[in-house]
């Protein structure tokens, strides 16, 4: 039996008609760290959306395995539950529910709980907001609205700590942050990494992969993994780029 934590076979995926994975195969083992880089328009989001289970994509063939399990016809709540968490590239707004709120119900679900107590759920969503430097304030503020870009992306990375999953995809996180605020998010995603969970990077910011610590880098072309490596491939990539790498050897 498999050890993996998140196994996919020969997954193809379609929007429409469209293709946009083909036969893409990939395991992530607990306490490992990937990171997937590639073109844009390569499959990265598509990637992270089919083990979400966006509705809007679809699994023409192949299987996404949790624990042994085969989750590919999931809903997206599901696996959420199961302790599979996305951050997304341009997270949305939602008027009327607050920052902690929304996190709280969030927990309570992932937990099985109908919400975690107030004064210690509070008392740790304090610290990792001072942690990530966002103000405290802000949980009092409707979830996304008014924040800017790298505002949001301290706000996954909040919910993040705050849920503890399993599995971590986190797409471009890094999208939108100065050096500061990237030393931030790196540092509080390294403080999450244990040998329990897992972690899926898209990124296109080699500082990024190099600050986190990572096991395995994968190259993403056409929808199929092309190249596979370790952290040494991200050097060949911030090198080379992307366009000769994918057909060179090692």
């Amino acid at each position: 039996m498999s050890n993996a934590l998140l196994e996919i076979r020969k997954l193809r995926v379609n929007i429409g008609e469209r293709a946009l994975l083909r036969d893409l195969n990939l395991t992530i083992r607990a306490g490992e760290t990937h990171v997937l880089m590639g073109q844009n328009g390569a499959g990265k989001s598509t990637l992270a959306a089919a083990i979400m289970g966006n509705p809007a994509y679809t699994v023409v063939s192949g299987e996404i395995l949790f624990e042994g399990e085969d989750i590919t016809g999931e809903s997206t709540d599901k696996r959420a539950r199961r302790g599979i968490f996305l951050s997304f590239q341009n997270p949305g707004e939602v008027p009327g529910v607050t920052l902690e709120s929304f996190i709280r119900a969030a927990k309570g679900a992932r937990e099985g709980a109908s919400a975690p107590r107030m004064l210690a759920f509070r008392r740790e969503l304090n610290g990792a907001m001072d942690g990530l430097g966002i103000p405290r304030e802000y949980a009092d503020r409707d979830l996304n609205v008014g924040f800017s870009g790298g505002e949001k992306k301290k706000s996954e990375i909040l919910q993040l700590l705050a849920l503890r999953p399993r599995l971590a995809v986190l797409d471009e996180t890094d999208s939108g942050l100065d050096i500061d605020a990237l030393r931030t998010v790196s540092d509080n995603i390294r403080a999450f990494k244990t040998s329990d969970n897992a972690l899926l990077i898209i990124t296109h910011n080699a500082r990024l992969a190099e600050g986190i610590g990572v096991d395995f880098v994968h190259v993403l072309e056409n929808g199929r993994i092309a190249v596979s490596g370790g952290p040494e491939l991200v050097s060949r990539i911030t090198e080379r780029g992307f366009g000769k790498l994918t057909f060179d050897a090692p």
